[in-house]
Order: C-alpha cells, then sequence, then structure tokens
C-alpha cells in the first residue's frame, strides 16, 4: 500500500510544532516528524511512503522539490502552492489507486482518494496507531525469548575434546601436567643447556 502522508497536518496532530520555535525550528520539527515516521514504518512500508509539505518553507538544503531522508520519499509542493494540491496529483496519476492511504486530516483529501476508491485516515488517528505500534513492538522485542545464552563448556565437554585431540590425561596426571600441554613438552633442551 502507498502512504501519501500530509506532513505539515501530521507534525500538527501529533504535536511536534513545539521544536519549531526560534531561528530553524520548523526545520527541527520537520525533521523531528521526518524520524518518527522513518522509525514507525517497517522496510516494506517506509519504500512505499512519502511525505508532502508545503513548498513556502523548504529547507535550505533541498536543492530539489524532492528528497530522500533514512529511505523516505519527501516532496515539496513548490509548482502546486500547498501540500494538499501536490497530494490530490498524486491520488490522481496513482496506477493502483486502490492501494493508497492518505494520512491527513483534510477531509477534501479523503473525499479525493476515496473517489479513486483508496483509503484515508485522519493524522491524530494514524499517529496514534503509530505510537500504538511501536510500543508493542518495543515490548515483543523485551520479551521475545533471547538467543541460547553462550554458556562456558562443561568440564565433560572439555575433557572429551582434548581426548579426542590427543591431550586426554587422567585426574591424576593434571596434576603434575602443565594444562594442556603434553608432559615432556618444557623439557626440550634449548640453547645447549
Amino acid at each position: 500500500m502507498t502512504l501519501l502522508i500530509d506532513g505539515y497536518n501530521l507534525m500538527y496532530a501529533a504535536g511536534i510544532v513545539g521544536s519549531g520555535i526560534g531561528p530553524g525550528g520548523v526545520e527541527r520539527s520537520r525533521r523531528a516528524l521526518l524520524n518518527f515516521v522513518v522509525e514507525s514504518l517497517d522496510e516494506g512500508e517506509l519504500a512505499r511512503a512519502i511525505v508532502v509539505f508545503d513548498a513556502n518553507e523548504r529547507p535550505p538544503f533541498a536543492v530539489s522539490d524532492t528528497f530522500v531522508h533514512r529511505g523516505l520519499r519527501v516532496r515539496f509542493a513548490a509548482e502546486h502552492g500547498e501540500a494538499d494540491e501536490l497530494i490530490e496529483e498524486l491520488i490522481r496519476v496513482d496506477s493502483v489507486p486502490k492501494r493508497l492511504l492518505v494520512v491527513s486530516s483534510d477531509h477534501r483529501l479523503h473525499r479525493a482518494v476515496r473517489r479513486r476508491k483508496g483509503q484515508a485516515i485522519d493524522s491524530d488517528v494514524w499517529y496514534a496507531q503509530m505510537i500504538a505500534r511501536r510500543a508493542n513492538r518495543q515490548t515483543s522485542e523485551k520479551t521475545a525469548p533471547a538467543s541460547k545464552p553462550s554458556l562456558p563448556p562443561a568440564d565433560s565437554q572439555v575433557e572429551y575434546w582434548l581426548d579426542q585431540m590427543g591431550f586426554g590425561e587422567s585426574k591424576a596426571e593434571e596434576k603434575d601436567s602443565p594444562g594442556p600441554f603434553p608432559p615432556g613438552y618444557f623439557d626440550d633442551d634449548v640453547g645447549g643447556k
């Protein structure tokens, strides 16, 4: 399903505008929203998602009206005046509109996507669903069975492998033996002694 997100609409519904105060505030808010979306979607959803913003506040680093943020496509409605018009255009030209989901509280966009048999959801509802999904994901990650712990080998396993490699000794001999080295290992006459 292709996801079309009305960027500023979702940003306000999610209450992310708090970081929009002061110089660069809009950019911080926009980046916070984009990070939230990226971290909320799985890889397949992310590949089919587009966040659309009004063009009047395009970031200075965006050399075009389209860029990618951590795998998420972002568009600015430069030639359309506002995001709603660009979203309506994307709905009109979509080759499989039944697979569209528009995230916006603008019911004009809801009507546009539903005319093409797509779906729409209010921004605050979608935001709440993503918060719940993230909480469920974190809970399942915490409760998921951990991989088998790596424990040191049992003494019997060590003895077995030492025997297999030819280093096995009886318990009585171990007292006199320097670890896994064979008897006489250190007895070599080195340097003419």
